[in-house]
């Protein structure tokens, strides 16, 4: 069974489906960035920075892993 990849195409230049997974995982990380501030997501972590690169690196792989 194959797998059938749709490209982006914007411009007529082609992009991979990765490229339209991040952009989406940046939308999902950039709405609940605020919802995050408001539970004191940033308290639980020494170095926040890390883990919202962390929380973002796996939305992308679930993301991913959904399509």
């Amino acid at each position: 069974m194959t797998h059938h990849y749709y490209e982006l195409a914007i411009g007529g230049v082609l992009f991979a489906p990765f490229v339209a997974y991040v952009v989406a995982a940046l939308a999902i990380i950039l709405i609940l960035r605020p919802i995050l501030h408001v539970i004191g997501f940033a308290n639980m972590f020494s170095h926040t920075s890390i883990a919202e690169l962390s929380l973002y690196v796996a939305v992308v792989g679930t993301l991913v892993l959904l399509a």
